[in-house]
């Protein structure tokens, strides 16, 4: 858990019609996670396809795309030590009747079919998401003025 990781957030949809940008954004900088890319987009059919070509098989896979490509979605790409396994607690279950209260799903949503934000399952899938959504020149490496509070 030493290790500096990138993950992949993406606030969906809903949260950005329900103007949560703002409360996610806060949650992972609270936390300590250093933003390294940030964008609002508006998500093609090829690339939501691509994003959850692992889910293809799953009845709700038409209707999960047909969602994502629905409106614009805020990309967000973090660093920090553990920063995987930490967003995905800070998210919480995909159920958002299953999750603990304090986490993004548990506070703020209702259905799986709109629990707010998506976060990588692991570190690969935080680099491969991270080259699907950002292109070249659009992370940033940058060194926050409070890194030495943050990490020994």
């Amino acid at each position: 858990m030493n290790q500096v990781e990138e993950t992949y957030i993406m606030i969906k949809p809903d949260g950005v019609q329900r103007g949560l940008v703002g409360e996610i954004i806060s949650r992972f900088e609270k936390k300590g996670f250093k933003l390294i890319g940030l964008k609002m987009y508006q998500c093609p059919q090829e690339l939501a396809e691509e994003h959850y070509k692992d889910l293809s098989s799953k009845s709700f896979y038409q209707k999960l795309i047909e969602y994502i490509t629905s409106g614009p979605v805020v990309c967000m790409a973090w660093e920090g030590v553990g920063v995987v396994a930490s967003s995905r607690n800070l998210i919480g279950a995909t159920d958002p009747l299953q999750a603990e209260p304090g986490t993004i799903r548990g506070d703020l949503a209702v259905q799986t079919g709109r629990n707010v934000v998506h976060g990588s399952d692991s570190p690969d899938n935080g680099k491969r998401e991270i080259g699907l959504w950002f292109k070249e020149g659009e992370i940033c490496q940058w060194t926050p003025a409070q890194a030495p509070w943050l990490r020994e």
